[in-house]
């Protein structure tokens, strides 16, 4: 049941499930969309699938083609070219067009984006969708842009005292200016060299050796125009679910044990061996107690909202930096987050329910702000 004008509706909560998106982790959205898809009530909730193809384009997905496929392939396999829709912003901007035919299609009440990366977890989407009245799951614009800079992110959590890894960050116009030895010099071997905004470890390097900075450079600047130079620490990469709007909680952390250089996409995605999950990990109660503490403060710090999963560097057992926050992160039924909320007492049905409702929530909120200025 939805409200509706102070009345109880009896009629299901119809939720968009948005996914696909034009970044690298394209693929893993749809993997995510499926579990969520398979588990979600559908006693309580009527599920619209909307694919965003790699050129940008929303399309209803087709539900039968969509759940019978195996492999993450890309969203061209499960829509059709006529499917295509445009959302118009207004009083009714919750009311999608098939273009085909400019018919009015699929009222939403509102929409879970499981869009990773680029153009999906960086604020565009959210935009989008506040600009539509559309409540959704997850950080709003503010948050989900600090999440995915990581240059904003750790700077906030630094201006903060949260403890992160030293770093520093270049532009293109620098690279001429950059000097291996001095940055050697500065940070030490190995260290790490990251596009500033993307995820899934996509165009990340570990550098053993100043044979692989100006390679590895390179290769990060292929993807973001912003690059991030960052300090190795050695240690336990630990991990941290956290759920809720202004008053958050955080899940028994899990640990991260890769079997590659570092938990790299290969690591991540196509190696089925490439990563082992502790959860819970084995910590001390002071220890976990540290996690989910600053879990949260960071989760504060960087105006999340909804869902973040909060990842870790734990050294000498005692020593915890925060390396990134993950404002949409992994949600197949094998991912960190829902599986550390598993462990945490939570199933993976009822937190996809609870996200939902934080959603909602938070609209309910905002819609009593003032939008007009009057005289008191």
């Amino acid at each position: 049941m939805i409200k509706g004008d102070g009345i109880l509706l009896k009629r299901k909560i119809k939720v968009g499930l948005l996914f696909g998106g034009q970044s690298v982790e394209h693929e893993i959205s749809i993997l995510s969309a499926r579990n969520i898809y398979d588990a979600i009530d559908k006693e309580k909730y009527e599920v619209v699938l909307i694919g965003i193809d790699k050129s940008g384009g929303w399309h209803f997905s087709n539900d039968r083609i969509f759940l019978e496929g195996n492999e993450p392939s890309r969203l061209k396999a499960f829509v059709e070219e006529s499917d295509q829709l445009a959302l118009v912003p207004g009083q009714r901007a919750d009311i999608f067009l098939q273009l085909s035919n400019r018919k009015k299609q699929k009222l939403l009440d509102v929409v879970f984006p499981i869009l990773h990366g680029t153009h999906g977890e960086d604020g565009t989407v959210q935009g989008f969708l506040k600009l539509a009245g559309i409540p959704f799951v997850g950080a709003g614009v503010l948050g989900s842009a600090i999440g995915m800079d990581k240059d904003v992110t750790k700077r906030l959590l630094r201006d903060a005292g949260v403890p992160t890894p030293h770093f520093r960050v270049f532009r293109r116009i620098d690279i001429d200016s950059i000097h291996p030895d001095q940055i050697i010099a500065e940070f030490g071997l190995p260290f790490f060299i990251k596009p500033a905004n993307l995820g899934s470890s996509v165009g990340v390097s570990k550098i053993k050796k100043i044979e692989e900075f100006r390679p590895a450079l390179e290769k990060a600047f292929q993807y973001d125009n912003k690059v991030l130079l960052e300090e190795y620490i050695s240690g336990r990469e630990i991990e941290c679910s956290v759920l809720g709007n202004e008053q958050p909680i955080a899940s028994l952390p899990g640990e991260i044990k890769p079997q590659h250089e570092f938990y790299s996409y290969e690591a991540k995605y196509l190696d089925e061996n490439g990563a082992f999950l502790e959860i819970p990990a084995n910590l001390s109660s002071v220890l976990i107690q540290k996690v989910q503490d600053t879990a949260i403060q960071a989760f504060q710090v960087l105006e999340a909202e909804g869902m973040a999963r909060v990842d870790f560097f734990l050294r000498n057992e005692e020593e915890l930096f925060v390396n990134e926050i993950n404002t949409i992160p992994g949600f197949t039924r094998i991912s960190m987050y829902p599986k550390l909320w598993e462990a945490s007492g939570l199933s993976y049905t009822e937190l996809i329910d609870r996200l939902i409702e934080l959603a909602l929530e938070r609209a309910e909120r905002d819609k009593r702000l003032k939008t007009s200025y009057e005289e008191l």
